[in-house]
């Protein structure tokens, strides 16, 4: 978003909202790359698993908990920004789960 002192504010809201469709169907039409969310998610099934088997029921609750809550705002986010079904969960399980790329 380029600022035009010179420039109306009526004319720079309408490049706004211009530049922030044009940015939005760029995103929609973006293939999504989910191999580090994937990662991620392993991760944290493993952590899951070996919470629940060495009987820290408390910690197994809070941990799952925490990324339950972060997967549904990630899809409520996606939801908000105009995104619809399979993409939606895409962009949500990619932001809870992508941190998985940097190991």
């Amino acid at each position: 978003m380029n600022f035009d002192e010179n420039e109306p504010p009526s004319v720079r809201e309408e490049r706004f909202v211009a530049e922030r469709v044009a940015r939005r169907a760029a995103r929609k039409a973006a293939s999504l790359d989910s191999r580090g969310a994937h990662l991620g998610a392993v991760i944290v099934a493993v952590a899951l698993v070996l919470l629940g088997w060495y009987g820290k029921l408390v910690a197994l609750g809070i941990v799952s908990g925490v990324f339950l809550l972060w997967f549904a705002a990630a899809l409520a986010w996606a939801y908000a920004d105009g995104d619809e079904g399979r993409h939606a969960v895409q962009r949500a399980y990619n932001a809870t789960f992508g941190w998985g790329d940097g190991f």
